[in-house]
């Protein structure tokens, strides 16, 4: 066996701490357990904003003022009428379909009809980045309906965002506060560097392909229970505890038997998730709001055992979990969820990379045989 020339020294595993490029979208602090899109906190943004502004700001680099703003969210409600031909398409899909695939599925036969489909220029990406953000919850929420043997429920030009989806999923319209706290979760969800589905993102479009091709290979990696999968199994976890008094026994137990807890510790962050933090508050408020305090007493004991035990505490997806299943939305769209808050968030990183490109391509240490003979096939 043999090494290549690169040196192991500089090898990092999973590319951890590696500076991989250059950004202006997003700024993981883990100094300061902050986390800020375009230099706004991201706390700041989540108690003051709603989506639309921060995916504008992401998008076109700053804070829409109320002009901007009523443009943009004419784009977005344009966008989220899925055609006729489209809905069809979708309801061939296998009911018993993964929602991750089907929203992948989905994209790729968008970016066929896209009316920017052969233009890569700055302000086309723009534009197919907004509608690809209006496009996302219309196609979760009409999918998940169709898999139940539901018909889609078409948008209403009048709500905002968070309100459409959930009036889409559901066919009726969101309580005000349900809808800003869902709201609060898709900010917090927005972008976060360069994570693993921005990267793959950021690498497919850096070969000069196209902004759709770039979406489709996000959420391929976005499936994965380590990344945005993660919300999903957080909340199987806490189903299978079931009550606040199995809590820290069930954490022991598993800690023990080396099974994966789901929902904490996160790459970046040593001393906490400043998204969890966030949402942990209105997760204990709603759970009380709804009767249910339960989901929350016990998330809080699973989160006093974790870093009692092992010293690591709550990622984003695990408030994230149970505020979406006291909202009663189903388990199996917490991942699009996530996509259809971070499609902005890719949106805008493919653009920052086709704007001053390079093409994305590590080096990698060889360990395999060297100077093997070929040995003729009827001599093996």
């Amino acid at each position: 066996m043999t090494t290549s020339q690169a040196s192991k020294e500089s090898y990092s595993p999973g590319l951890e701490g590696i500076v991989a490029g250059v950004t202006q979208l997003s700024f993981v602090n883990p100094a300061l357990n902050s986390l800020m899109y375009r230099g706004y906190d991201i706390r700041d943004l989540a108690e003051h904003a709603c989506y639309e502004e921060v995916a504008f700001l992401l998008i076109y680099g700053h804070l829409p003022n109320q002009k901007e703003l009523d443009t943009f969210n004419t784009d977005l409600r344009t966008a989220r009428k899925l055609s006729p031909e489209f809905i069809n398409t979708l309801k061939s899909f296998p009911k018993n379909a993964n929602m991750m695939d089907t929203l992948r599925a989905a994209v790729a036969l968008l970016s066929l009809s896209d009316p920017d489909v052969k233009n890569d220029s700055h302000e086309a990406n723009v534009r197919k980045a907004t509608r690809l953000t209006g496009q996302f919850a219309s196609i979760v929420a009409a999918n998940y309906r169709i898999s139940q043997g539901k018909d889609p429920v078409a948008p209403d030009a009048t709500l905002g965002h968070a309100e459409n989806f959930l009036y889409m999923l559901f066919d009726e319209k969101p309580d005000a506060y349900l809808a800003r706290i869902f709201d609060m979760t898709l900010i917090a969800y927005t972008d976060h560097g360069f994570n693993a589905s921005t990267f793959a993102a950021r690498v497919t479009t850096s070969t000069l392909s196209d902004l759709h091709s770039g979406i489709v290979s996000a959420i391929g990696t976005l499936k994965g229970s380590l990344h945005g999968g993660a919300n999903e199994e957080a909340m199987k976890m806490l189903l299978e505890i079931g009550s606040p008094d199995k809590a820290e026994a069930w954490v022991i137990d598993a800690l023990a038997t080396k099974k994966k807890i789901m929902g904490f510790g996160h790459r970046e962050y040593k001393t906490g998730d400043p998204r969890a933090f966030l949402l942990n508050d209105y997760a204990k408020e709603l759970s009380e709001r709804v009767g249910q305090p339960q989901w929350h007493q016990t998330a809080t004991i699973v989160a006093q055992t974790m870093e009692r035990e092992k010293n690591i505490l709550p990622n984003v997806d695990f408030p994230t979990a149970y505020i979406y299943y006291l909202m009663k939305l189903p388990i199996d769209i917490y991942t699009p969820i996530f996509a259809l808050a971070r499609v902005a968030g890719w949106s805008s990183h493919i653009i920052e990379q086709l704007d001053a490109n390079r093409l994305i391509r590590p080096k990698a240490i060889y360990e395999g045989p060297d100077h093997l003979s070929y040995v003729p096939l009827n001599q093996r």
